[in-house]
């Protein structure tokens, strides 16, 4: 495989570069910063911006995102590279505009984002501080609660679709009731908080809300254990090429190894976060859930293989 002919195309994607050691150090196309701060291994595959951290274990990922069609087709025939787009499209069909799912919040919704609040909020707000939460998470989830109606007892976190408008809740028990969740009877095919998600940037994939919360910036509930080939939130993650790092519950490892599966499939970069002995995210503060996604473990189609034997 010719090197020369990889950074003949890379020239031609990113522009003028320099050599450094080992490595090419090229204009940054994400910050665009004046100097050549971008820096290119052809020999380990992979990048990073000295300035804004965008990186990857692919370099791939540059030629996809950057470059043109006939450039992504030379790369791939040099490196039998999966055209992630052109596969996506062949599989999902065109994309077609759906209309965005809208939906009312309880009417007996109570805000626990605002400064003033009644004296009922004592009771979810223990609740939510008892599972770790803070006021600041609080705020960014948009909480609140119901005292009342069909979702009586329940803390309620919105979803916001790309209108800005809500198109799902969780509705969660904080009196004790047996069933834990409550949730509206509409299509769970949406992509939680899709508003304020980048796919251009590493995504956590998570089991509830819950979990995303203490996971932090750029996480997404699958609410469930599947995440299925057709979903809206799956497409959008392969026409996107979005590094995914996944951290299911602990009795949830052999549907996180399909989804890894899935992904390699559309040679999606994926890291395994180990929360072990932590049954779930959720259980974990921030700082801990951090540490671990730091040690995350880069998932390539033969350590899947081995994964699936051990676990037969």
């Amino acid at each position: 495989m010719s090197n020369g002919k990889k950074l003949k195309i890379l020239k031609s994607t990113l522009g003028y570069s320099h050599r450094s050691g080992n490595e090419l150090l090229f204009e940054c196309p994400k910050c665009q910063h004046h100097k050549n701060k971008l820096s290119v291994n052809i020999d380990k595959d992979v990048f990073k911006c000295w300035v804004c951290e965008y990186a990857g274990r692919s370099i791939y990922r540059l030629i996809r995102r950057y470059g043109t069609l006939e450039q992504r087709r030379e790369w791939a025939s040099l490196t039998q590279e999966i055209e992630t787009k052109s596969l996506s499209e062949a599989l999902f069909g065109k994309e077609e505009i759906e209309p965005e799912q809208v939906l009312e919040l309880p009417k007996e919704f109570i805000s626990l984002a605002n400064r003033k609040l009644p004296k009922t909020s004592l009771y979810p707000l223990n609740y939510l501080e008892s599972r770790g939460f803070t006021k600041r998470d609080i705020i960014k989830w948009k909480m609140g609660y119901c005292l009342d109606g069909e979702y009586e007892g329940r803390i309620i976190i919105p979803s916001f679709g790309m209108t800005g408008k809500a198109n799902y809740f969780i509705a969660r028990s904080y009196s004790g009731d047996w069933k834990k969740y409550q949730n509206p009877k509409v299509s769970k095919d949406i992509i939680f908080n899709e508003l304020y998600l980048d796919f251009d940037e590493d995504m956590i994939l998570v089991e509830g809300v819950f979990d995303a919360i203490k996971a932090g910036e750029n996480t997404v509930p699958l609410l469930g254990s599947t995440l299925r080939e057709d979903s809206k939130l799956f497409q959008e993650i392969a026409k996107n090429d979005t590094p995914i790092y996944i951290a299911l519950d602990l009795d949830a490892q052999t549907k996180a190894l399909k989804i890894i599966k899935s992904l390699l499939e559309y040679d999606i970069e994926i890291h395994k976060i180990d929360i072990s002995p932590y049954e779930d995210v959720g259980d974990m503060s921030q700082e801990a859930f951090s540490k671990r996604k730091k040690e995350a473990v880069f998932i390539k189609s033969y350590d899947y293989l081995i994964n699936e034997i051990i676990n037969l």
